[in-house]
């Protein structure tokens, strides 16, 4: 099938409208999951009191709320998405923390509406591997950047070194519940779409951006017991939450029985499991 960016951008948008209220709730563990990630960006980018940051595709703003208090008190961040619905959820994050100098706006990162030159730092979270264009969307990072500024992002690394996200995607193949990949077939947009160092390399480069840096960066996804790792998979999972949700009463639970057992190997004793994840994390000056 052809890829339509267009469509593609369209159906992202839609989908992440309808994931927000799953993401709001699982907040508390993807900020402990991610702050090593978030921690990595936020030292790479060395934000400075009196600078203005922007953070892409921020989701509920978890990390650019963490730049916030780095560049205050008169220093600010704008929290951006393409998801109305997911600024909503970082807006009551902000009100929590109390935070004051963010800015909240809906953006599209392949094409800021932002002026040339106006930032300081970029940060994207796990976002360029997503959009139909990452090119178009570094490239628009770079424009926005002064000179001298830097960007800081991370996307998830292969697949194979990610069993949180294998072992349901393998689940759903073997039902016939999801296209297995087909190797001549170009990569779509999705979390694993840049998940090798060369290509984020290439790309930064190809934006124009210098002092290119690129690593891994090793995660742990911990859960209380495999029914919280269900039930967090449905919420931050929309592929998943689909496929599985459409299916009869049964076959749900036949496929949660099965997939508990595809995690046997990380769970313990007690029940508690803790699953291995790599991501790539990367910086850059304009």
């Amino acid at each position: 099938m052809t890829f339509d960016p267009n469509e593609h951008r369209q159906s992202s948008l839609e989908g992440w409208e309808a994931a927000a209220p799953g993401w709001v709730r699982r907040g508390e563990m993807m900020r402990d999951f991610a702050a090593p990630v978030s921690h990595w960006m936020l030292d790479a980018l060395e934000p400075q009191p009196g600078q203005r940051l922007l953070e892409l595709a921020a989701g509920i703003g978890e990390t650019g709320m963490l730049a916030a208090e780095m560049v205050a008190p008169m220093g600010s961040v704008v929290i951006s998405d393409q998801a109305e619905a997911m600024l909503d959820g970082a807006r009551a994050r902000a009100q929590e923390l109390g935070l004051s100098n963010l800015e909240f706006k809906v953006l599209n990162a392949e094409w800021i509406d932002l002026p040339l030159a106006s930032l300081d730092g970029v940060l994207c979270r796990w976002g360029y591997m997503l959009m139909a264009d990452p090119a178009a969307a570094l490239a628009e990072t770079r424009r926005v950047l002064r000179p001298g500024g830097r960007v800081a992002l991370a996307v998830w690394n292969s697949l194979k070194l990610n069993p949180w996200a294998l072992l349901p995607a393998q689940e759903l193949i073997a039902r016939g519940l999801a296209p297995a990949p087909d190797p001549a077939v170009a990569p779509r947009p999705g979390p694993f779409a840049l998940g090798d160092i060369a290509q984020v390399e290439t790309l930064l480069q190809d934006a124009g951006f210098a002092e290119v840096r690129v690593e891994a960066v090793e995660l742990t996804r911990r859960h209380l017991n495999f029914a919280e790792l269900w039930e967090s998979t449905l919420d931050l999972s929309a592929s998943f939450h689909d496929a599985v949700l459409s299916r009869p009463a049964a076959e749900i639970d036949e496929i949660e029985r099965a997939l508990a057992e595809r995690f046997a190997p990380y769970t313990a004793a007690d029940g508690t499991l803790e699953i291995p994840g790599s991501t790539l994390v990367a910086c850059a000056s304009a």
